[in-house]
This record gives structure tokens, sequence and C-alpha cells, in this order.
């Protein structure tokens, strides 16, 4: 399928998403929005795809945004009109389609990632950030809220005073702040992002892929079970792998001081 607002690129295990409107900062539109959802949804099938890099084209921007009067003035009509807001909500691409990938998803964060760029970035497993990358919920000066994720994950990653901060007044962080909180896993220099994100790679390609889910899962459910809940959940995560055949691989690799070759069974 050809793109118009996001490009899509699969290469040695490695799919690339784009998000390709650098004329207004790579903006979310509804457009996108279902490109994002097509996208995503080829790669959850797609067996070939060993690790995800989510990025924003030009150097300025990751996502800049929601474009204005597509979205928030679209649904202000909407409403006007009888319409429910939540009805069309959940038809748009949400970060959780993320987060339900079965491979690792890398935000590579080259700009701003304000509104729905930041919930993106948080829906994404690791977080690498240029030094020039900016964070916010600014959704709070246009008179409304998060619509998605933003004020749950954040809260879920740097505690509820931080969060409260960031989308009570809008203001955005810079990478540094954001490493400094626990929102970003890594700030390097903006010329070393495209190295940081291959080493980060190169550090998740050759790991079995239903390890790789699993492990996903277990923490992704941590977060909305309690505790013994949660380790009840892992255990059987834990049990059912050993059903695989890449539990059995990566024990005799072992054994055998060579690199296990995992096939997702």
């Amino acid at each position: 399928m050809a793109f118009e607002t996001i490009i899509l690129e699969k290469q040695d295990g490695i799919a690339r998403i784009t998000f390709n409107r650098p004329d207004v900062l790579n903006a979310f539109s509804p457009k996108m929005s279902d490109e994002l959802k097509e996208a995503v949804k080829g790669i959850a099938a797609d067996k070939e795809v060993r690790v995800v890099v989510v990025t924003g084209a030009g150097d300025r921007a990751f996502m800049s945004g929601a474009d204005i009067d597509k979205t928030i003035l679209a649904w202000v009509e909407m409403t006007k009109k009888g319409g429910r807001v939540m009805d069309d909500h959940k038809v748009y691409f949400s970060p959780t389609m993320l987060e339900e990938l079965p491979q690792p998803v890398i935000a590579a964060v080259n700009g701003f990632a304000m509104g729905m760029g930041c919930e993106i970035a948080l829906g994404c497993d690791i977080r690498i950030a240029a030094d020039t990358a900016q964070f916010g919920q600014p959704e709070i000066r246009l008179g409304i809220m998060c619509g998605g994720g933003g004020s749950v994950r954040l809260t879920r990653l740097v505690g509820q005073g931080k969060a409260l901060e960031m989308c009570l007044t809008g203001d955005p962080i810079d990478a540094q702040e954001a490493y400094r909180i626990g929102l970003v896993n890594q700030v390097v220099p903006a010329a070393e992002l495209e190295n940081a994100v291959t080493a980060m790679i190169k550090r998740l390609r050759y790991k079995g892929a239903i390890a790789l889910d699993s492990t996903k899962k277990s923490i992704y459910a941590t977060m909305e079970m309690g505790v013994k809940e949660a380790i009840q959940n892992e255990g059987k995560l834990f049990s059912d792998i050993f059903k695989t055949e890449d539990a059995e691989e990566g024990a005799k690799a072992f054994l055998e001081k060579r690199r296990p070759e995992f096939k997702g069974k």
C-alpha cells in the first residue's frame, strides 16, 4: 500500500515508520491516523519484522501534535450537531497499538514531540531522544486535555507530580529534563541519534520473538494489576514459553557457546 503521510520501510528485519509531513512539523491528521493503523496492522502480522522504529521526517519534529482544524475543530462541530467525540475517537490510531505490537518499538525522537507526538512516543517501548528534542502535552492551552493516553502514561512513567505539572501548564520540557524524570531512556547529540538507534536495534534484534512479546505483555499488564495478580500472570507467561522451540534453542546455544538462532516458534 502506498502511503501519503507516512513512510513505511522494511529491511533486514527492521520496520521503520516515519511521519512524513515535514512542512507542518509532521502534524497528526485523520489521513495519518488511517495510514498508521494500516502500517501497524501489517507489522504485527509480519513474522520477519524483529524491531520497529518510529521517527519523524526532517530534523525539527518527531510530531508537533494534531492538525487543529482537521481534528479539534472538527470534533467541536461534531459535538454541536449532537455527535459524540468518543465514538469517532475510537476509530483513530492509538499509541496503545504500539504497545500491543509483539515486536519492541523504539521512538527516535528527533525534535518536537508535542501533544499526540508525545503520546505516541510514550506508547513506544524505548525512547531515544536527540538533545534538541522537546516533549509536551500542550492541550490545556487549547481549552482541552490529553486524549491519546498522555495523562495516563505520563503518570505511570514519571509520577503524579510531574505529570500534573506537564499536563496542567502545557509547558514543554527539554530532552535532558525528560531523561532526568525517566521519560526517555537516552539522550544523544542530534547528529548521533541514528547511531544510537542502530546500537539499540543490535541489542534487540537477535532476541527471541516470543520472549520479547511475552516480556512486553508481562510488563504492560503489571501496570494494570495488583502485585500478586501480576506475578501470577508472569508465571503463566513464563510457563507457556517453555512450550516453544526457542526456549530449547536458547539453552542449547548457551551450552554450546554460540549465538542462538531463534525462529519465533
